[in-house]
């Protein structure tokens, strides 16, 4: 039984340095040696890939006999010359030992070893390289379709991904054997053996494929700034030029849509909106809304929320199928969006600071703590909220209101 051949068939095709394998083998036979001996020390395990071939020696100093007083380190001159005629007193001796010597049950014991040692190597190999291809675009062949995942064999590495169903696209069928696109996920241990998740409902599956149909975002040139999506139903993506002859979202789509199309029929005919990023709020969330078309946008004292006005044939496509739309403006834009038909809106109001000469000047400042800027902002509070939010007693918030209210009742 030859343990050297084992080792060459099976790291064979293995995709671990040379170097770790030697290690690794020479690990496996100093194990080997310590169970038979006791210890390691005192011998060298020679490995040699290239001649196929493995060399155990033993090596100890020549002592008179009868001196030896250290068994794994010393050796008798009668039993060195046994070995070789030419030892004299302090020489090394070198005595060569054979695997054969160590018994099959052992031999066998280190074999299994040794492949469960480069097994584990192959998974942590594995392991390390494709976190480092977290977010890359991979094709794959499917190998076998399962109740709750699809198993994909990489078409670059012939390594083993899966596909779970719930990161695949709404109308997403496939057979076994045909090709299926997405973007390396993330990758877990499942009882001890790496498992590559592969997804494509994920947004960087979606900025993958723009970088691969789109030249200037490969080049830099474009460069995306947001992407939500409702896989297989709506994807919004903020796009921002660096160079001011080129329109991004021209671009992007291409000429007649050639570049999306491919794109939207990928994603199972995702309807995707392509916009222009700007740092101009109102701007930028009227744009998100896409296909509707804005009246006005006012943004909240408190940073997040935004009301919206439009023509009452605008809201549906403002709000979109089952409120798509909408939902998606809002994370792309990081605001909760509020939709009022025009004639909804109230136009008239007035900021808190016109009534200086009415309401001292710590009340304003406390109203515009808690986001109150205007005098219906205050109105659309009652006297219990102002108490509770702000430090007014009750008959200052009672007359706060009665002032507030009489400024609408004169007008």
């Amino acid at each position: 039984m030859n343990l050297i051949d084992s080792f060459t068939d099976f790291k064979a095709g293995k995709n671990i340095d040379k170097p770790t394998l030697l290690r690794v083998l020479e690990d496996v036979c100093r194990t080997l040696i310590k169970k038979k001996y006791g210890s390691d020390d005192n011998f060298d395990v020679i490995v040699n890939v290239v001649r196929g071939d493995l060399e155990l020696w033993r090596v100890r100093e020549v002592v008179q006999d009868g001196e030896v007083t250290d068994e794994r380190a010393q050796i008798a001159v009668t039993e060195a010359q046994g070995i070789d005629p030419d030892y004299n007193m302090g020489d090394q001796c070198y005595e060569q030992l054979h695997l054969e010597e160590f018994g099959r049950r052992a031999i066998q014991a280190a074999r299994q070893t040794l492949i469960s040692r480069i097994m584990d190597l192959e998974k942590d190999d594995i392991y390390k390289k494709y976190q480092e291809r977290i977010g890359e675009l991979i094709t794959g062949e499917i190998s076998q379709i399962m109740k709750k995942e699809l198993l994909v064999i990489d078409d670059a590495t012939q390594n083993e991904v899966i596909l779970p169903r719930s990161e695949m696209i709404k109308g997403d069928f496939y057979k076994k054997g045909e090709s299926v696109r997405g973007i390396i996920k993330k990758v877990e241990m499942r009882n001890s053996s790496p498992a590559i998740i592969m997804s494509r409902t994920d947004e960087v599956f979606l900025e993958r494929l723009l970088s691969r149909e789109v030249p200037e975002i490969e080049d830099g040139i474009i460069t995306i700034k947001n992407i939500v999506r409702m896989p297989g139903e709506r994807a919004k993506v903020a796009v921002e030029s660096y160079d001011d002859r080129i329109d991004p979202v021209g671009a992007c789509v291409g000429m007649k849509g050639s570049r999306i199309h491919g794109i939207v029929r990928e994603l199972r005919n995702e309807n995707i909106d392509i916009i222009n990023y700007t740092t101009n709020l109102q701007l930028y969330i009227q744009r998100a809304l896409t296909p509707a078309k804005i009246v006005g946008v006012d943004i909240k004292a408190d940073g997040k929320t935004a009301s919206v006005s439009l023509k009452p044939d605008q809201v549906s496509l403002a709000i979109g199928k089952g409120g798509t739309n909408i939902k998606l403006a809002g994370r792309l834009t990081g605001y909760e969006i509020e939709v009022f038909r025009e004639n909804e809106v109230e136009i008239d109001d007035v900021d808190l600071e016109e009534f200086k000469d009415e309401i001292e000047p710590w009340i304003i400042k406390e109203l515009k703590g808690i986001g109150c800027d205007t005098a219906r902002d205050v109105l659309a509070l009652s006297v219990k909220e102002l108490v509770r939010r702000t430090e007014l007693e009750e008959e200052t918030a009672e007359e706060l209101l009665r002032i507030l209210k009489s400024e609408f009742e004169e007008n």
